[in-house]
């Protein structure tokens, strides 16, 4: 198996890479290519034909839907804030890089739509416009505040780092829990947010060596953004139905990445 099959399928984690390796090997479109086909091939909007629906009660429904509404938001600030990252990103690598993760958002937020309209709602984007949070709609906008700043770094952590850990964590409880369909599209969206916080890491911690003063800044924005995070969780595990003794896990998951970079809370 190729090492980029097997991080795509969750059997390493890319933050473990050789700096240099890393460099050489992810930030291409043929490492894209390697890990997207060897988990998509054969799926439909991120899901098997062969997968089957299983019967929701109401409440359920109305809870799961709710929660895809908050997702949404989520992947739409991905694939805007990784769009705009592109135009000042330091290199052509890194921009590569990232025009590969504008499509894995893009794909993202298709699904989740998809997954929403298949239980039943006519208008799925209309459906996010009324019910997802204002605390995620919060973070959407401090995200692309940043991004339209050309900011790099500080960008680069908020949608990388942040944004993506929070959504890596979720995604993945959720998954355990969910439906049989639901799951398989969180898993299969949870692939790709190693592959984006593992660049994320590389990229700052590189930077964060070559010129430590930029931590401060960094150390700003997780200030500033925080709370939103903590609170989102929040929202999202109470709506899943996770015992409120099992939550704190997850928020020591979440700030597993950050301290990666040596940002403690």
């Amino acid at each position: 198996m190729k090492q980029s099959e097997g991080l795509a399928n969750g059997e390493g984690e890319l933050h473990d890479l050789d700096p240099r390796k890393f460099y050489e090997q992810v930030h291409s479109f043929e490492f894209w290519f390697q890990s997207v086909e060897g988990y998509l091939s054969g799926t439909v909007y991120g899901r098997r034909p062969q997968t089957v629906e299983t019967p929701l009660a109401v409440a359920e429904r109305e809870r799961l839907i709710t929660v895809l509404c908050n997702y949404c938001v989520g992947e739409t600030a991905a694939l805007e804030g990784a769009s705009g990252l592109i135009a000042i990103a330091p290199n052509r690598p890194t921009q590569v890089f990232l025009s590969t993760q504008v499509v894995d958002e893009g794909r993202h937020l298709e699904v989740l739509l998809h997954r929403i309209a298949a239980l039943g709602i006519a208008d799925p984007e209309a459906e996010v416009d009324r019910r997802a949070s204002s605390t995620i709609r919060e973070f959407r906008r401090r995200l692309l505040q940043l991004v339209a700043s050309k900011d790099w770094e500080a960008a680069l952590f908020a949608q990388n780092v942040i944004l993506e850990a929070m959504e890596f964590t979720v995604f993945q409880s959720h998954a355990r829990t969910a439906d049989p369909v639901t799951a398989e599209v969180l898993e299969g969206i949870v692939k790709d947010e190693r592959r984006h916080i593992g660049f994320g890491e590389n990229e700052l911690g590189r930077r964060l060596r070559e010129s430590p003063h930029r931590r401060s800044r960094l150390i700003e924005v997780k200030r500033d953004l925080d709370a939103l995070v903590l609170e989102t969780f929040e929202e999202i595990l109470r709506e899943i139905g996770m015992a409120p003794d099992e939550r704190p896990e997850l928020g020591r998951s979440y700030l597993a990445a950050v301290e990666r970079l040596g940002f403690g809370q």
